[in-house]
């Protein structure tokens, strides 16, 4: 299980280097203002949504199944497992979010602003902050809380 935990961290490793790149593509897509470069970002846009995070992603999600159905049982009864869970989910929908907005620049109908992308590349912060927190210390402090209870 240490293989598959440790392939697990590094495609995770792999999604959120494609969740924080991309938002960084579209500030400077949605600054261009020449057709070479809008083909350009196009490019690199497409590549790394479905070359690289979306691998990453797929991958993170399989082997993360793996691991949680070692004790599926004790696992979803854990308050930190349901709220990583619940972030997880949360940053597969801003993953296919941002899919939308990969179509929408591929069809030159994108309504943001390079401002808009600044805030939208901050979100995966979030994500990876609790989820990284919740994975590491969650286990220990629900044991504390377990022994201290009556």
């Amino acid at each position: 299980m240490l293989w598959v935990k440790a392939f697990h961290l590094v495609f995770m490793v792999t999604w959120f280097c494609g969740l924080f790149y991309l938002p960084r593509l579209y500030v400077y897509h949605a600054e261009a203002t020449d057709e070479i470069s809008n083909a350009r970002f196009k490019i690199m846009e497409r590549k790394l949504y479905y070359g690289i995070a979306t691998p990453g992603a797929i991958c993170t999600l399989i082997l993360g199944s793996v691991l949680l159905n070692v004790d599926k049982e004790a696992y979803l009864h854990m308050h930190w497992m349901q709220l990583k869970l619940f972030l997880v989910f949360l940053m597969g929908i801003y993953h296919v979010y941002l899919g939308k907005l990969l179509y929408d620049f591929k069809y030159n109908r994108n309504t943001h602003g390079h401002v808009f992308y600044r805030w939208l590349n901050e979100v995966p912060v979030i994500f990876l902050i609790g989820i990284i927190l919740l994975a590491i210390v969650g286990p220990s402090f629900e044991m504390q809380i377990l022994n201290s209870s009556p």
